[in-house]
């Protein structure tokens, strides 16, 4: 596996020290974050705790062995322990398929559930890669496992209590399925039937057992992490307040995106995508080590301040503000510097573009142009998909900055068409394709209204394979008028017009809607298939 760009914010460096409980000879104890699976599912895949120990290890000059003696869900957080030495493996191997290592787990969770019980179920395997469970009765059907877990309930909040969970068998997702059928469900566990929420609010909080080679008892604790404080209230979401947390949120977001830079194949993403990542209202994209980060919500300047200076205490060198207002779409200049300051609000400044490289493939971004002028970062699966293609013909009728076009020509794209009413657009297309050595007479730059020159190509009856519409909220010409509030699903019919049959139909990038002040949807059109959204 390849270490991360040297170009990316420190915290991708090495795995974070805080979350390192414990580290000897022969066993190393994490806190995992949430969002990470224990290992990589396939082969090439590196959004793991295993490949970001690997990669840390390899900086550090130690040997790299890992054995796993336990797993964690990918949305459960806390103590995870491997084995530093394969001499230590037969102890732990003992001790956790003997079930002498006790596990403490907290949850949060909706129903009414005693102060102290002992769930005892039979657990079954059910559709779509849930469990069913049913009350034990000592007669156990065929595929069915006893399941025991000793239940204690911490604090009440309403209908919502915080449990201590420490389960006596192990069984895949024991924990999730028998507070399931107990009534209580896990909040943020919708396979089960928990209520909505950002995670699933599930904790390994401590892992006893004793020291594969001294024999002494060795605890390690890992502490409750605040969404579950927060979830526990019922409270929405919320932004932290201090610069400490603002920074401590940031950092844990990113985390959850190693996988992302893991490969070494790109130096551009982003790390901070609002609620979901504790600070709504808010992205954060990353472009080598500088950052734009962009408000949905109004935000005084106090605050734009701390989430600035919390971005450089992670690690940025400066960052760039993005001020989106709820009316986006209706800005004809949003080149203003109340919206889009072109200078960092904290930070040192950075050179006006930058060159992304992507999968191999170079291209031009813009840092500090307005509010769309940087690379759309959620459209990360469109790009790739024409390398599985050959020979694809592409049309791109609106503006990209040519990082699409670029990406299908390196993935075997035979011809493109660029469509924008801005020749400086149109100039910086041009100027990516050069970058990767593009045949002009190949991959044509059109300057003309999308709306007319798609009306043409239908009429003479052109085609295309795959069409990739970026639009901006809000465009205005000398003859017409854009609004994708207004315009958007004309847009996407008159594409879908010139779009080849058997093609296949996706987004680029998802319609937060003007009314959030966000950019106008990304759309790949390929005829044949249903919509669907690519995710980091």
């Amino acid at each position: 596996m390849s270490a991360p760009p040297a170009t990316t914010i420190p915290l991708f460096a090495e795995f974070p020290r805080a979350r390192i409980l414990v580290d000897d000879e022969d066993v190393l104890v994490v806190d995992k974050p949430y969002g990470l699976s224990t290992h990589a599912p396939d082969e090439g895949r590196h959004d793991d705790v295993v490949s970001w120990l690997t990669a840390h290890l390899e900086r550090a000059g130690r040997a790299t062995y890992l054995g796993i003696h336990q797993r964690l869900d990918r949305d459960t957080s806390g103590v995870l322990l491997f084995a530093r030495r394969r001499e230590a493996n037969a102890s732990l191997a003992k001790q956790f398929e003997g079930h002498k290592v006790r596990k403490v787990y907290v949850a949060v969770v909706e129903g009414r559930v005693p102060a102290k019980v002992v769930l005892h179920h039979l657990i079954s395997e059910a559709k779509d890669g849930a469990r069913a469970a049913r009350a034990f009765d000592g007669r156990p059907r065929r595929g069915e496992q006893e399941a025991i877990t000793e239940l204690a309930v911490l604090e009440r909040r309403g209908r919502r209590a915080l449990v201590e969970l420490v389960p006596k068998t192990g069984r895949t997702h024991q924990l999730r399925v028998q507070l399931a059928a107990a009534g209580a469900p896990i909040v943020g566990d919708p396979l089960y039937g928990g209520a909505p929420e950002v995670r699933l609010m599930l904790h390994a909080r401590a892992l006893e057992l004793r020291h594969p080679s001294t024999g002494q008892p060795l605890t390690a604790n890992a502490p409750v992490p605040s969404q579950l404080t927060r979830a526990l209230s019922g409270q929405p979401p919320r932004r932290a307040g201090s610069r400490e947390e603002l920074a401590a949120a940031i950092v844990d977001a990113a985390e959850r995106r190693f996988g992302v830079v893991a490969t070494g194949d790109t130096n551009a993403l982003r790390i901070v995508n609002g609620a979901g990542d504790g600070l709504p209202g808010i992205t954060i994209d990353l472009y080598g080590r500088h950052a734009v980060l962009s408000f949905y919500e109004d935000a005084p300047e106090a605050e734009a301040q701390a989430v600035a200076q919390a971005l450089v205490d992670a690690g940025a060198a400066g960052v760039y503000a993005k001020f989106r207002p709820k009316h986006a779409s209706r800005i004809v200049d949003s080149r203003r510097d109340d919206i889009a300051p072109s200078e960092p609000i904290a930070g040192d400044p950075a050179a006006p573009t930058f060159e992304v490289v992507e999968g191999g493939v170079p291209f031009e971004v813009h840092r500090r142009r307005a509010l769309h002028g940087h690379l759309p970062r959620p459209a990360r699966q469109p790009q790739a998909r024409p390398r599985r293609r050959e020979g694809p013909r592409v049309a791109e009728p609106v503006r990209v900055h040519g990082r699409f076009l670029r990406g299908r020509r390196g993935g075997g794209a035979a011809r493109t068409t660029t469509v924008d009413t801005s020749r400086g657009a149109l100039e910086w297309a041009r100027r990516n394709l050069d970058r990767v050595g593009a045949k002009q007479d190949a991959h044509e730059c059109v300057e003309a209204d999308v709306f007319a020159f798609l009306a043409a190509a239908k009429a003479r009856g052109r085609t295309w394979d795959l069409a990739l519409l970026d639009p901006p909220s809000f465009s205005t010409t000398k003859k017409s008028r854009f609004s994708a509030e207004d315009d958007y699903e004309h847009l996407a019919a008159a594409t879908l017009s010139v779009v080849r049959p058997e093609a296949s139909c996706s987004r680029a990038r998802t319609t937060e809607g003007s009314r959030s002040g966000s950019s106008a949807s990304g759309f790949t059109a390929r005829r044949g298939r249903p919509a669907g959204r690519s995710r980091r």
